[in-house]
């Protein structure tokens, strides 16, 4: 019981701050700028309740797959495999960002579309 609570209570915790820095990165200064050229299709409202619930069931995951991973984890203790976890989810987002985003090249519909164009 005692482990339920220590669980429910770390992902609560973790999606508050999936919260928190949601709304930072989105509303500073600097993203606002950067947003600017998004702000033709860009929604005009934001659905404070939805990311609330999106956030916290984000930490519930996240504390479940860091308790499904926690023994073949590396590290001897909680701080470095929740380290080491931390470091393997933030390769595998930015490898799916690389992976998916190749703005040198576009993407094969448009090819085949240019190339329609042309003859």
């Amino acid at each position: 019981m005692k482990n339920i609570f220590r669980y429910f209570a770390v992902s609560t915790i973790s999606g508050i701050l999936f919260g928190i820095m949601d709304g930072y990165i989105n509303s500073n200064s600097l993203a606002q700028s950067l947003f600017e050229i998004y702000k033709p299709i860009a929604k005009t409202s934001v659905n404070i309740t939805a990311g609330i619930i999106i956030d916290l069931l984000y930490g519930l995951a996240m504390a479940g797959i860091f308790l499904l991973l926690y023994k073949s984890l590396p590290g001897e203790k909680g701080l470095l495999k929740g380290i080491s976890f931390a470091l393997i989810i933030w390769f595998f987002r930015v490898l799916m960002f690389v992976v998916y985003t190749d703005e040198t090249e576009p993407p094969i519909p448009t090819k085949l579309y240019h190339f329609s164009e042309a003859y």
